[in-house]
């Protein structure tokens, strides 16, 4: 299996090094962290999808004035899942699956690209998100970017043991390659995806955390306008501490061979990216 790392979508918030602990300007460089998966018997798999080609089309209709204005949303059509892939030679029709992390704005956007995909996720990011009972979940979940899509798997959170964690297969025909991992806390039913490379693994953390170094150091450490973004977007705050602190234990791990990442960093997704 093959894995390429893309950026389906940067946000600028102003905040400068405040948000993404290195820019220099007054605006922050945010990703949409996306994984494509060519796999050779299953097609092309996405995990998450960004800030998608119909966003940009209509963002009045499709994402809230609240979230294009605090994240400062950069609408760049060559930044889109669909776009890249094209770019890279591939045809979208043959993306067959999408992974989800979780619901929200910034990962689900693009699921309307690919109208042919099924869409994995866990039953309970599908059962909540729709509900938007608070102000909040009707800004960040939008049900204009993925209610007409009608290929939905969803999973109940346990299953088989990974590094301490519960996880399910996401797709029951790539056996053991690919696992949603449940990380709730950030959403209800946010979850990480687990993709087995070589002889170790590489973790999609979603946004179970914001910033590089909340990962691989024993105490953490998160800039002020992520640390606010998190406890800001946060649906059950015990459950995202207990999982940000297991997810830190395995990233000290030197024997789990696993590559944690997140959603957001630009930093961590250029090292990641690089040839």
């Amino acid at each position: 299996m093959r894995v390429h790392h893309l950026n389906c979508g940067c946000m600028c918030p102003f905040g400068g090094a405040l948000y993404d602990g290195f820019s220099r300007s007054a605006l922050a460089h945010l990703s949409c962290h996306c994984l494509l998966l060519e796999t050779d018997a299953h097609g092309l798999v996405l995990v998450d999808t960004g800030i998608g080609l119909q966003d940009m089309a209509r963002p009045g209709y499709r994402l809230s004035g609240f979230f294009r204005l605090f994240n400062n949303i950069q609408f760049d059509r060559k930044l889109s899942a669909w776009q890249q892939i094209v770019d890279l030679g591939f045809r979208p029709e043959d993306v067959r699956h999408i992974i989800l992390t979780h619901l929200d704005f910034d990962h689900a956007g693009g699921i309307s690209d690919f109208p042919q995909a099924r869409v994995h996720l866990l039953q309970r990011e599908l059962d909540t998100a729709p509900v938007r009972q608070s102000w909040l979940q009707r800004q960040r979940f939008r049900p204009q970017q993925w209610g007409n899509h009608s290929g939905w798997r969803g999973y109940a959170a346990g299953g088989e043991r990974w590094f301490g964690f519960d996880a399910v297969r996401a797709l029951d025909d790539l056996h053991d390659e690919v696992l949603l991992v449940p990380l709730p806390g950030h959403t209800l039913g946010h979850a990480g995806v687990a993709v087995r490379q070589g002889d170790g693994w590489l973790l999609h953390g979603g946004d179970a955390w914001f910033y590089r170094e909340e990962m691989r150091h024993t105490q953490r450490h998160c800039t002020p306008g992520l640390r606010f973004y998190q406890w800001m977007m946060c649906s059950d705050r015990e459950a995202w501490r207990h999982n940000q602190q297991r997810l830190r234990a395995l990233s000290l791990q030197t024997d789990a061979r696993v590559t944690l990442f997140c959603s957001h960093d630009r930093r961590e997704l250029g090292l990641l990216d690089a040839p």
